[in-house]
């Protein structure tokens, strides 16, 4: 029993640490789907659940020796957020509501995946350790703790202070955050420097 509770914490612990900027991209998410919406609900919830499915089999298979993640290569996802943010910047109109930045559950599972690539960094040490059951339940718990996310985001996406701030600026906001998110991946990964060398 008391492996099982060590298992469920520390699957928590990492979750909770690796994945807290979620929050706000899922709730400028469904902001987004109450005014806009796109992208719908489920799709938000789903394209969650693919995007961190994705990165924890890619942890699994990198644990079990299968596959080689290059590091920092993975951090070049982060130009999928800049690309989806410009693009909603170009987009803009003159009308109330702002344009949608992600159109649908790929969209929701491509910046799930962008935002999360560093998380393989940590997730592939952490599976190679653990025996199949304890693996096992740290999937579980991710499953688990992926809802509670969406839950979060979904009840501050509803928040009438948080709905009236988008209102006010989402035609900047909302892209804006996108963009930040996407040159903090590319600047916290490594991958620049990377790049700069093979250029020089």
């Amino acid at each position: 029993m008391t492996d099982v509770i060590t298992a469920v914490a520390g699957a928590a612990g990492v979750f909770a640490a690796t994945n807290l900027d979620d929050v706000v991209v899922l709730t400028v998410l469904f902001v987004a789907a109450r005014r806009t919406g796109r992208p719908r609900p489920w799709q938000i919830v789903a394209g969650q659940y693919a995007g961190i499915g994705a990165l924890a089999a890619v942890a699994v298979v990198a644990a079990a020796g299968l596959l080689v993640v290059p590091d920092p290569w993975p951090g070049l996802l982060g130009l999928l957020p800049i690309a989806l943010g410009v693009r909603a910047l170009l987009a803009r109109t003159d009308d109330d509501e702002p344009p949608p930045v992600v159109g649908g559950l790929v969209g929701v599972a491509g910046v799930t995946i962008a935002n999360g690539a560093d998380n393989i960094a940590v997730y592939v040490p952490v599976f190679r350790a653990l025996d199949p059951v304890a693996g096992l339940i740290w999937l579980l718990v991710f499953a688990l703790l992926v809802a509670v996310w969406c839950a979060v985001a979904a009840a501050l996406g509803a928040h009438p202070r948080v709905v009236a701030l988008v209102g006010r600026a989402g035609h900047w906001l909302v892209p804006a955050i996108f963009i930040l998110i996407g040159v903090v991946i590319l600047l916290t990964s490594g991958v620049l420097p990377r790049l700069a060398a093979l250029l020089t």
